[in-house]
């Protein structure tokens, strides 16, 4: 029924127009109010400030904030310390880019095969994504502790040396990536599920008859209709992975040597420990047009690819 059937139902009290207030609750618009207000809030105006911010030398020390014009991003583009840490963002993203799309989806694969106990096998992969941070980065830094993780004691059980899995350069990186895969993997493990459960049987019937194999389904069917589904993983991973902050900051503080230090890391003690909140807000916004530019870029690939 359309708003104007209901303005027509709803008479007034004097028979006249029904007031505005009556004709919006009922056209829907006021249920929407606290959300747009909640948005607007926490949302849409630190988006605006923030912005706003960048222009200007704002600092926690209480001084009054001028404005410098695009002096923020000058310097941020001549700062060396932003093209490390962008770099090792950029690392991180590489490293845990493919395992985040290939491991759930041969998890997804190993579900759908109807073999008995699939809850255990759902339970198992998606479990790890709803710890948080705080208990994930507890549960990795005693298995990577140097003298009595579980990881050094398996490689002496072996017969190999100890590794400083997060106090050497080498190591350090790989360690978070590790653990941040173990951790995350169970949502897309979730989408890629959903998705093999949507995929036609009759397809499959099909490709039977006319005498394909299970490795000629998989790659003939299975993989074609996952196209979308993996495009938009790999997009949501390397969002994800541009903004990685918590678990090296809880693992390593950026350490050793900075080697770990990613670009919100930095950020982050510009803003809160340097107290130069308007460069901090100048180099979050250039993040964000990195994340922006790549996204699209990537998410036009795998359109493209999957027409």
């Amino acid at each position: 029924m359309t708003s104007a059937a209901l303005e027509q139902e709803i008479p007034a009290a004097g028979g006249g127009r029904a007031p505005w207030t009556t004709r919006l609750w009922h056209s829907g618009v006021l249920f929407v109010v606290p959300f747009l207000l909640v948005f607007a809030i926490f949302l849409v105006w630190p988006i605006i400030s923030g912005f706003v911010m960048g222009f200007t030398d704002a600092s926690l020390n209480g001084r009054p904030a001028s404005f410098v014009g695009f002096g923020n991003y000058v310097e941020a583009f001549g700062d060396p310390e932003v093209w490390r840490t962008l770099w090792h963002t950029v690392l991180f993203t590489l490293i845990t880019t493919l395992p985040m799309v290939v491991i759930p989806l041969g998890a997804a694969l190993l579900t759908n095969l109807g073999f008995p106990g699939q809850w255990l096998y759902r339970m198992s992969f998606f479990a790890p994504f709803l710890l948080p941070v705080t208990v994930v980065t507890i549960f990795w830094g005693w298995m990577y502790h140097a003298d009595f993780g579980l990881l050094n004691a398996a490689m002496e059980a072996i017969g190999l040396d100890r590794v400083p899995w997060l106090q050497d350069e080498r190591y350090a990186m790989l360690s978070v990536a590790v653990t941040t895969v173990w951790w995350t993997l169970g949502f897309n493990y979730l989408l890629y599920l959903a998705a093999l459960q949507d995929i036609p049987q009759h397809l499959y019937e099909a490709a039977a008859i006319d005498g394909a194999g299970a490795w000629r389904s998989m790659w003939s069917i299975t993989l074609p209709m996952l196209g979308r589904i993996t495009g938009l993983i790999a997009v949501l991973q390397l969002i994800a992975s541009l903004k990685v902050f918590d678990q090296i900051y809880l693992l390593t503080r950026g350490g050793p040597n900075g080697s770990t230090r990613p670009v919100l890391l930095y950020v982050y003690d510009v803003g809160f420990s340097g107290f130069r909140l308007g460069y901090a807000a100048a180099i979050s916004y250039l993040v964000f047009a990195v994340i922006v530019i790549l996204s699209l870029g990537q998410l036009k690939l795998f359109s493209r690819g999957s027409d």
